[in-house]
């Protein structure tokens, strides 16, 4: 199968729990800082008692890094969207006025539901936040970027729960592919809230302490705020103007277990099929996969049936390339963690490392598959990402080097 024309990243831009952009993220996974701590941000009952990795830029703060007057309704998870979206555009020379189409694809769970939570009890008493109620739904946050940014090509917003960015940034790759775009600016945010803390919660999978992906006596995730974009272009467009690709998005696959509301199928089907159609994609084939950013969120179905999908694809665990999951650096950063990991991708393939999974201390017995533990330095040309969301849908994206 010949594979289709690369599709060019040429801007990237994150904010997390372990950095206010794309250098300080990679500084702190280099030298395995993790931003997990007792909540201290958020106002909730779990104050100082579940551990999630909280950004610590105040919503004022971000306000006046983006110049957005403070009577303005912008909820956290739009500031945090619009911070790593400038942060993308300015690095890929983001024209607003040079003519080519561009699509803004944004993702998000959370929502407003931060400023919901906040205001609820006041909106009928008191007129003070009333203008953050129609901040409530997923796709606002989206129209407030388009406005920020001047986009009004296409501008849309995808909620698939965890796969969610990555679901953004598949679409964004399919619409350059398809002719309808020249550039996307694809990615997703969310903040902390209370309504998933009690919710993971409620579903006794949330760790009281550092969670410990694939490890076998995992109990749970740690949740996370963080937002990241990417500036996808066509090559020839990219190859037309001065900043040179970042990374290429070689291939992307979505698929559903179709299984259970909350937990994924014994052996992984839709995290399987997801993988196999973003190979398919690329035209690659396992063995040329040098590192997986594997979704590995700590909690005890999800590492299971992902190892179990994983074997499937390299049929035995001798055939497993390097592979890792960076959650317990930033925890488990919901509709945003296929964004902040396709950033984390990149930057494996730019600085040829694997970063190390965290916390990791003896294998899942049934599985004895062992994630890389230590920062690595080795050859690294093409990096599976995978995004697993409630509701069964699975989505893996394949990530290759720029060769100068």
């Amino acid at each position: 199968m010949t594979p289709p024309e690369p599709i060019a990243i040429t801007g990237m831009g994150a904010i997390s729990a372990i950095g206010e952009d794309v250098v300080s993220n990679f500084r702190s996974l280099e030298q395995s800082r993790h931003g997990i701590g007792r909540i201290t941000r958020l106002d909730t009952f779990h104050h100082d008692r579940l551990m999630a990795g909280e950004i610590g830029l105040s919503d004022k703060a971000l306000y006046e890094r983006l110049a957005i007057a403070d009577h303005e309704a912008y909820t956290r998870s739009t500031l945090l969207a619009l911070v790593a979206a400038k942060e993308a555009l300015d690095m890929a020379g983001f024209d607003r006025h040079d003519g080519y189409r561009t699509g803004l694809i944004s993702a998000t769970t959370v929502g407003g539901m931060d400023a919901t939570e906040r205001y609820y009890d006041d909106y009928l008493s008191s007129a003070e936040h009333r203008h953050f109620i129609p901040t409530h739904p997923c796709g606002y946050g989206a129209e407030q970027m388009a406005r920020y940014f001047g986009v009004n090509d296409f501008v849309t917003t995808i909620s698939t729960a965890c796969s969610s960015a990555a679901n953004a940034i598949m679409l964004g790759g399919r619409m350059i592919r398809a002719g309808l775009l020249d550039r996307a600016i694809v990615g997703g945010a969310d903040c902390l809230s209370k309504f998933t803390i009690n919710g993971f919660n409620s579903l006794m999978i949330y760790s009281a302490t550092h969670c410990r992906p694939f490890d076998g006596s995992r109990d749970g995730l740690n949740l996370g705020e963080a937002a990241a974009y990417l500036v996808l272009e066509t090559a020839g467009l990219a190859a037309r103007r001065p900043q040179k690709p970042l990374a290429y998005l070689s291939g992307y696959g979505n698929a559903n277990d179709a299984f259970h509301q909350t937990a994924s199928s014994d052996n992984g089907e839709g995290a399987y099929l997801a993988m196999k159609s973003a190979l398919q994609v690329a035209a690659l084939h396992p063995a040329d996969i040098d590192y997986i950013n594997a979704h590995g969120t700590a909690t005890p179905n999800n590492d299971l049936t992902e190892g179990h999908a994983l074997l499937r694809i390299y049929g035995s665990k001798d055939a497993l390339p390097a592979f890792s999951s960076t959650k317990a650096f930033t925890g488990h950063t919901l509709a945003a963690a296929g964004a902040i990991e396709a950033v984390f991708s990149i930057l494996a393939l730019q600085h040829q490392v694997v970063f190390p999974n965290l916390n990791f201390s003896q294998p899942i017995a049934s599985l004895d598959i062992l994630p890389q533990t230590q920062l690595k330095h080795q050859q690294i040309d093409h990096v599976l990402s995978n995004s697993f969301g409630f509701g069964g849908n699975c989505t893996a994206l394949l990530f290759s080097k720029a060769h100068d």
